[in-house]
């Protein structure tokens, strides 16, 4: 904005206020009018000022990026699927793309990253959702996130990215009940539903993308349904896929907590839950 455009907000500005009615001279020359011309011209200077400086921020941010984790996730949280790069950037060109459509395009709703313990090799797991439940990408859309990879990761480092099936996750619980509230098979007398099941469901749904499992935590949620009085977490093992068979391997035992190795869990099945009075 020009110096004579803030200077003409300034006098529309004075015009309504009716405390400075008595500044009606129209000249030029006015002390009021030279006043603010002078602040009028003080702001211009300092947009420029602003402009030139959000200039050279830009321009540093965009040649001095350290890759560092939480900025490598943002770069695939914001993978767009069907969308092309802007040439040497990590931005794709979303011309003429609606909001909906770019938002859609964002097929990774779940990422992590960490280094490997060499700390010489970057580890992404990620993931998409499918019926509000966490799933693998498809084959066809991991090649497209895998050549994204190539195009926009730091020169000379690995990436190793984790697309897998949720590592499976076997609980043998004794859950120790009021009769009055919940029958021998788990269920809600007074609703007909199983509130245990539900609540394992719940504790899964609100488990951190990659976060860690704690066997007390779990046996803290079950304890907190109505007509639960104490729980019993006897056994509680994980198995994850192996990335050279692509097959599940064997079920390790968890001691005390785990983090998936696919970054989320699925519970195998409800049969190794006992319910005891």
């Amino acid at each position: 904005m020009s110096v004579e455009n803030y200077q003409r907000e300034m006098i529309a500005a004075k015009s309504s206020n009716p405390n400075l009615d008595g500044l009606t001279s129209t000249s030029k020359t006015s002390i009021w009018r030279m006043m603010l011309y002078i602040m009028a011209y003080s702001v211009e200077q300092l947009a420029q000022l602003f402009t030139v400086h959000r200039s050279e921020i830009d321009a540093k941010i965009s040649t001095q990026k350290t890759h560092r984790l939480p900025w490598i996730q943002s770069l695939y949280l914001n993978f767009q699927y069907g969308f092309e790069l802007i040439k040497e950037k990590d931005l794709f060109d979303n011309t003429n793309a609606t909001v909906e459509e770019i938002e859609a395009s964002k097929i990774i709703k779940y990422c992590a990253v960490n280094e490997s313990s060499s700390g010489r090799e970057v580890i992404v797991k990620i993931a998409t959702e499918k019926d509000e439940v966490l799933s693998p990408l498809e084959a066809d859309k991991m090649e497209s996130i895998i050549e994204y990879t190539k195009r926009v990761k730091g020169t000379g480092i690995p990436y190793t990215i984790i697309n897998y099936l949720p590592d499976r996750l076997k609980l043998n619980i004794r859950v120790f009940r009021d009769p009055l509230v919940i029958n021998a098979n788990g269920m809600d007398i007074t609703t007909g539903k199983y509130p245990v099941q539900e609540a394992l469901q719940e504790f899964m749904k609100e488990l951190p993308f990659n976060g860690e499992l704690r066997i007390q935590d779990l046996a803290n949620k079950l304890e907190a349904i109505t007509g639960v009085n104490m729980v019993s977490v006897d056994l509680a093992q994980s198995c994850w896929i192996n990335a050279t068979t692509n097959n599940y391997g064997d079920w390790i035992t968890i001691d005390v907590r785990r983090i998936p190795e696919s970054g989320y869990f699925t519970i195998e099945n409800y049969n190794d839950i006992k319910y005891e009075v």
